[in-house]
C-alpha cells in the first residue's frame, strides 16, 4: 500500500527593519525559479541552488543595500530555512542523510547534509580575495549559518581545494543544492520517519 504524502510546499515573509524578504519553495518542484535579491552574484549563487536541488523557488529580497550586502543576504537564509522547515512538515517519508562531491574545474567541495532538527555549520572553505566582484565572500558562510539554524540541518561544507573564489563559492552553492534535493526526497513510500526516535 503507498502513502499519500501531502503537498510539500510553503510561504515565508519576513519583514524588519533592513529588509522585506519573501520565499516560497516546492519541494516537489523540478527547480522553477524566480528569483531577484538586487545582489546579482548571490542571485546567481540562488539559481544555482534551486536549479541542482530541484527545489522550486520563488525568493524576492528588498534590503538596506546602501548600507552592504549583509542584512539581505542573511534574512533570505533564514526565510528560505524556514520555507523548508515548514515545507518538510513532519519529515515522513524523506531520505534525510545525503552528501555531495562536487567538482567545478579545478576546485573540489565536499558537502554531507543531515536534516536532523539540529541545527549545526561546519564551514571549512577559505576563500582568497574579499571579494567576488562586488560581493563579500564572507557571507557565503553567513547565508548558511542563516540556512542551517533555520531549517535545522546538520551541514557540513569543506572545499578540499581550489584557487578561483568564484568557483569556491559556486562549488559550495551546487554542492549544498545536491545534497539537499537528495536528502529531502521522498524514498520510504510507506511514510516512515527515518528515525529510530520516530521523530525529527
Amino acid at each position: 500500500m503507498t502513502h499519500s504524502f501531502p503537498p510539500r510546499n510553503a510561504r515565508i515573509v519576513r519583514t524588519t527593519n533592513e529588509t522585506a524578504i519573501t520565499v516560497s519553495v516546492d519541494l516537489d518542484g523540478a527547480g522553477e525559479r524566480r528569483i531577484a535579491t538586487g545582489i546579482g552574484f548571490f542571485d546567481h549563487m540562488l539559481d544555482q541552488l534551486a536549479r541542482h536541488s530541484g527545489i522550486a523557488m520563488e525568493i524576492e529580497a528588498r534590503g538596506d543595500l546602501h548600507i552592504d550586502d549583509h542584512h539581505t543576504v542573511e534574512d533570505v537564509g533564514i526565510a528560505l530555512g524556514q520555507a523548508l522547515l515548514e515545507a518538510l512538515g513532519n519529515k515522513a517519508g524523506i531520505t534525510r542523510y545525503a552528501d555531495c562531491l562536487l567538482p567545478m574545474d579545478g576546485t573540489l567541495t565536499r558537502v554531507a547534509l543531515d536534516i536532523s532538527g539540529r541545527p549545526f555549520l561546519v564551514f571549512r572553505t577559505e576563500f582568497a580575495t574579499p571579494k567576488i566582484g562586488t560581493f563579500d565572500t564572507q557571507l557565503v558562510r553567513e547565508f548558511f549559518t542563516a540556512l542551517a539554524m533555520n531549517g535545522r540541518l546538520t551541514l557540513h561544507v569543506e572545499t578540499l581545494y581550489g584557487d578561483n573564489d568564484h568557483h569556491i563559492a559556486e562549488s559550495c552553492f551546487k554542492g549544498v543544492a545536491r545534497a539537499l534535493g537528495a536528502a529531502v526526497a521522498i524514498t520510504a513510500p510507506g511514510g516512515a520517519i527515518p528515525s529510530t526516535k520516530g521523530a525529527l
